[in-house]
């Protein structure tokens, strides 16, 4: 059976970094992990072939060649997915599509033409895939009512990506969070227990990529990596060993809660394993909305405080923001800038509130009558809300983008960043020295050039490189490296206003909708 697994095209998001890229011949920041976990649970004796359309379309040879084609899929890819699925049916192909997308809203790749339906997590889908495909049968949906052990997932097949494509490697060590938060799909997708693998079973990955050559960061795509924090301990214990035996070949990324600042055992083992990055999801300075959205967790101390732990220790902070819920009161937009200012956080995702499908928001907000427009909703930051919000979206939108756009002022983003750097704790561990590429000096110059000579930014950049140098040295290359970041966001700031402004225009031209009242509220003014 020969088997060509398709990567759908990602939109241009925060994540997609394509200036930062360009500076290092890179094509894309992460590979597809999912695709290459599933190469690794079907039957060995099948022929792979995998397509990243990020990276290169399907040649007609590839079509060719395949018996299936298996599609993977974000909500975000969702208009390349089905346009793929009907470029393969064109062609007379079986096709096969999982993820998240086909997952929560699997009627609309079915309408596109495919036909098995691989829902749920593949440890327990595919094996029934396999046995049907083996039987002879043609189409079928394939679900689990049960979450998997991942300790039997096998070692991806990293062996069938083109490395030179990607600026990061991706890996997984647990599936599900412990939080309740409303507008979250991942634990509606993979639950509220956090699975783990055993730390064998992690550094097998880890040396099959070192195996492969791979000398890069590596991402640990976990939604919350610290939500067993047992477990997480005893995988760190033995990763800062791994690390050590091979001088240090990785850097590590990843997602966590916010709660990680009150564990500082946790963190020093994270920085003395390479770690050198971490996502926190702090959504809103808000406290009532936090409340409201039962992300409790970000209450229970100050947000500040906590960020600011986390940077001393030695990780550098990514913080993901929303604006749009109930009950937000107006200039939420300037309240998360100013959150992000005093906290200093250099790089911050900021979106509009969506409703994901099958979270409890969405429920939620689908029983109140208030869903609007295409109700599966997505993640990207260029997408007005799928809603109607308790403000106006109008009033939403341009403190949204206005708000955007003064995150990466690069003058701001700049001195965010010094800020952040200069009480970072510099790293516990050294990887040995080796003549940097002419790729990555070349990167340097263009950064040089542009931020420290060809714009405002010039007396800042210098002042507060040479500050960094003498002050926290340790931390200056990963230091230029983020202000390298802003290439992507000065350009990506003005999709965000171009594409919100032209959806918001349409909207406005068909008539504004009124602010949704809560039923409480309404009583209220009833009695009053």
């Amino acid at each position: 059976m020969r088997i060509l697994l398709v990567y759908p095209i990602f939109p241009k998001t925060f994540w997609s970094y394509e200036k930062i890229l360009a500076l290092v011949d890179r094509k894309v920041l992460l590979p597809p992990l999912g695709l290459v976990t599933v190469a690794a649970i079907l039957p060995q004796q099948w022929e792979f072939k995998l397509v990243d359309r990020n990276v290169r379309p399907v040649t007609e040879e590839e079509w060719a060649w395949a018996d299936l084609v298996i599609f993977s899929a974000m909500i975000v890819q969702k208009q390349d997915l089905l346009d793929q699925i009907r470029e393969a049916k064109k062609r007379g192909k079986l096709v096969a599509v999982g993820g998240p997308y086909p997952t929560s809203m699997p009627d609309e790749p079915k309408a596109a033409g495919a036909d098995f339906l691989i829902l749920d997590e593949g440890e327990l889908t595919l094996p029934m895939f396999v046995e049907a495909v083996q039987r002879g049968e043609t189409s079928g949906t394939f679900r689990a009512t049960e979450k998997p052990d991942v300790t039997a997932t096998p070692i991806p097949r990293f062996d069938l990506l083109d490395f030179d494509a990607y600026d990061m490697m991706s890996i997984q060590f647990s599936r599900g969070c412990p939080f309740q938060c409303e507008f979250c799909d991942i634990i509606v997708l993979y639950g509220r227990k956090p699975r783990t693998k055993t730390p064998a079973q992690l550094l097998a990955e880890l040396d099959y990529l070192y195996e492969l050559g791979w000398r890069r960061g590596v991402f640990m795509v976990d939604d919350n990596f610290i939500g067993n924090k047992r477990n997480v301990k005893l995988l760190l214990k033995e990763l800062k060993v791994w690390m050590q035996q091979h001088n240090y070949p990785f850097r590590f990324d990843t997602e966590a809660s916010v709660d990680l600042a009150q564990d500082p055992e946790l963190m020093e083992l994270m920085v003395e394993s390479g770690f050198a990055a971490v996502f926190l999801g702090i959504e809103t300075p808000d406290e009532d909305s936090l409340q409201l959205t039962k992300k409790f967790q970000n209450t229970r101390s100050s947000l500040v405080e906590a960020v600011q732990t986390i940077i001393k220790a030695g990780l550098r902070p990514m913080a993901g923001f929303i604006i749009g819920f109930d009950g937000e009161k107006a200039g939420a937009g300037d309240r998360i800038v100013r959150f992000a200012e005093q906290a200093a956080i250099p790089s911050t995702t900021f979106a509009m509130l969506q409703a994901l499908p099958n979270t409890a928001l969405w429920h939620r907000l689908n029983k109140e009558g208030r869903l609007r427009g295409g109700k599966d909703g997505n993640i990207n930051q260029t997408t007005l809300m799928n809603f109607i919000p308790t403000r106006p979206l109008e009033e939403i939108a341009r403190e949204y983008v206005e708000a955007f756009c003064s995150l990466y002022d690069p003058v701001c983003y700049l001195d965010r960043t010094y800020r952040c750097f200069m009480m970072m704790g510099t790293p516990k561990w050294k990887a040995p020295f080796k003549m940097p590429d002419w790729v990555v000096v070349k990167a340097l110059l263009i950064v040089i050039w542009r931020q420290g000579i060809k714009r405002e930014t010039r007396w800042k950049f210098w002042h507060h490189l040479f500050s960094i140098i003498k002050h926290n040295p340790g931390v200056a290359e990963h230091y230029l490296a983020v202000c390298a970041h802003n290439e992507h966001f000065l350009e990506y700031r003005q999709i965000v206003r171009e594409q919100i402004e032209s959806q918001l225009k349409e909207y406005l031209a068909q008539g504004t909708e009124k602010p949704y009242v809560p039923e409480q509220k309404k009583a209220e003014a009833y009695a009053s």
